[in-house]
């Protein structure tokens, strides 16, 4: 039983979420097989001052890009 892991922002709506879910679990079965009920798949959202890159959170970066 395959789980895939999503990390991401918080903020987008349940319908692409929805999409998401369901073409990974199509993809996911056309490569590899096996039936659809055994495809998980859990989204982790985060805030963007929960998300750090090169040392910086996200949520700096981006107010320093907006004052640019």
């Amino acid at each position: 039983m395959p789980i895939i892991k999503i990390d991401m922002f918080s903020g987008r709506p349940e319908e692409t979420k929805r999409e998401l879910a369901q073409k990974l679990t199509e993809t996911y079965i056309d490569i590899v097989g096996g039936p659809a009920s055994g495809v998980t798949i859990l989204f982790n959202e985060m805030e963007k001052s929960d998300w750090a890159v090169a040392g910086d959170l996200v949520s700096d970066r981006l107010a320093a890009k907006a004052k640019d």
